[in-house]
């Protein structure tokens, strides 16, 4: 199940703002210890190896807004695929539809663009979608619709720095976005530790 409780506990047990908005970076600057009654008189303390994977594993999940079962058949199809598991785990996970809006500064957090996505704001190949989790390739397109393109939440982009990655080929202007590339290694989310996830399931 996808958890649904209090964000900044998960931002105070991972000690990492995963929701991108300000206000969980001073949530995390004022409240260091951990979430519960007795979190600020109780320290972190020394984590076990499992516990280190285990964490890096929830804060990828996390971070992506995925489920458990989600998680786990990501593994699976980078496990089968030629070149480095963990690589290939973030990769997929950069792919998905609401992770490219996200990045292409469509969205403020992921949690936003997969609601975008969910409503149905766009279209992927000229095609209506609204499921988040979508593939996708080098070649697509993205783009709003066009009832929308008026609409408040997507004005004012063209103000923004032109801050896409090299795969991407961004327009803020016309709130469309065309794939380039896969993602390359260093195109790949740098908070997490592929590799102790790589160890977590190998268990």
């Amino acid at each position: 199940m996808r958890y649904t409780g209090p964000k900044a506990r998960l931002c105070r047990r991972h000690r990492a703002n995963l929701f991108g908005t300000a206000k969980y970076t001073k949530i995390l600057e004022r409240r260091s210890g951990k979430p519960g009654a007795h979190g600020s008189r109780m320290s972190f303390g020394k984590v076990s190896e499992y516990g280190l994977q285990l964490n890096e594993k929830q804060k990828a999940r996390t971070l992506f807004g995925i489920s458990e079962k989600q998680f786990s058949n990501y593994f699976k199809k980078a496990s089968a695929m030629p070149g480095e598991t963990g690589e290939n785990l973030l990769r997929l996970l950069e792919l998905r539809l609401d992770n490219v809006i996200y990045v292409s500064q469509f969205a403020v957090t992921r949690m936003q663009s997969r609601q975008m996505v969910t409503h149905g704001h766009f279209r992927l190949n000229g095609r209506r979608v609204d499921i988040p989790s979508i593939q996708i390739r080098p070649g697509d397109t993205i783009e709003l619709l066009d009832k929308l393109k008026g609409s408040p939440l997507y004005s004012g982009f063209e103000k923004l720095k032109d801050f896409s990655p090299k795969w991407l080929k961004v327009d803020l202007k016309k709130v469309g976005v065309e794939i380039l590339s896969p993602p390359e290694k260093d195109d790949l989310e740098k908070s997490i530790d592929s590799q102790l996830i790589v160890e977590f399931y190998s268990r």
